[in-house]
């Protein structure tokens, strides 16, 4: 009984991807070019022979890959010769807008899978081969990118307000998150326009594509990013002793050349742009009778939140002298500051 519900699954699975044992129509090039005609849908069409040895259902995802791909690649092309025939028209009126970058942008989206493709397969038994035939209802792919602008640009104003209201909390960290993801969406909304326009959908205007509004916002996030970009802020972690006796010298005194840079301070780790750690100890190295030599030892690690990893680490030794070993050991760290400061500014300035 198990043998036979074990067969019945392996040839409902067989079906499943195969179909029956008649070729569908798509098969035809002409029955595609009349039911699937280029004005509504966008297509792609493929086989592979099978090669010896291997099974048709290894060759089932590649086939239909590679349909895929070429409805994608006609897709590419439309934006291509869209964009580039703007640029002319552009430079033909003397009022040239930069569209490198838009264009740039446009044919690395258009490698993206493309919504609402389908994809049909067929194994033809007597010559081995899988067929693929992947199509997109142009009208379908207009609706839902013209609906997604709308969305998009509803999260990105979300994004930004949220990214004011946390600026003016002076969580610098979160804001500078929140226009990033902003940025991000805006992407989104510029290659959905870009793609519309190629796809010379009828009523895909300035207005309706919300144009203003998209670049409205895409400009108050890069005024944003570059304004939070000013004055990192900075979350001091320090451990300092001089001969074990608890010290702040070299901690202030590097605080301070970080501000007179620009800088704030947070009492949060979480909402700052940058993490900084410092450990500094100090040791004798010699004593006479008149002079004490000693060494401070500091330990540095410089994390960067929005990379969310370790930038710099350093360890370095600074040597002073004095009359005794906590002056020596004072007159080390002070001298350690410039030493510090120098190869933290390296990442801040």
């Amino acid at each position: 009984m198990k043998k036979t519900i074990s067969t019945i699954c392996f040839l409902s699975v067989f079906f499943a991807l195969w179909g029956q044992d008649t070729p569908p129509a798509w098969l035809n090039e002409n029955v595609r070019a009349s039911r699937y005609s280029s004005e509504t849908f966008y297509t792609g069409f493929a086989y592979n022979i099978i090669e010896k040895g291997k099974s048709p259902q290894d060759f089932v995802e590649r086939t239909k890959t590679d349909a895929q791909t070429e409805l994608v690649k006609k897709i590419r092309v439309k934006i291509e010769a869209k964009t580039q025939s703007n640029i002319a028209t552009q430079t033909a009126n003397g009022k040239y807008l930069e569209r490198e970058g838009f264009s740039s942008e446009a044919k690395t989206s258009a490698d993206a899978e493309i919504v609402g493709i389908k994809t049909e397969s067929y194994y033809d038994k007597a010559s081995n081969t899988v067929y693929a035939f992947a199509y997109a209802n142009k009208y379908e792919v207009i609706g839902y990118y013209k609906a997604n602008i709308g969305m998009l640009l509803q999260q990105a104003e979300g994004s930004l307000t949220t990214a004011e209201q946390l600026e003016q909390g002076g969580e610098k960290a979160k804001a500078r998150k929140q226009c990033e993801e902003a940025m991000s969406l805006l992407a989104k909304v510029r290659y959905a326009q870009d793609l519309l326009t190629a796809m010379d959908a009828t009523d895909s205007d300035s207005e309706s594509l919300q144009q203003t509004k998209s670049e409205n916002l895409r400009s108050k996030a890069t005024q944003m990013l570059a304004r939070l970009a000013q004055g990192l802020y900075v979350y001091v972690e320090s451990k300092e002793s001089n001969f074990g006796q608890s010290s702040n010298v070299l901690t202030n005194k590097v605080k301070a050349i970080l501000a007179s840079k620009g800088c704030s301070f947070s009492d949060s780790a979480e909402n700052a742009d940058l993490k900084l750690k410092m450990v500094a100890t100090t040791r004798e190295i010699s004593n006479s009778n008149a002079l004490v030599f000693c060494y401070a030892d500091v330990e540095l690690e410089l994390y960067d939140n929005h990379k969310q990893k370790v930038v710099f680490n350093d360890e370095l030794s600074q040597k002073g002298g004095s009359s005794s070993n906590e002056r020596a050991g004072r007159k080390a760290l002070e001298d350690a500051v410039s030493v510090v400061a120098e190869k933290i500014l390296l990442w801040i300035e």
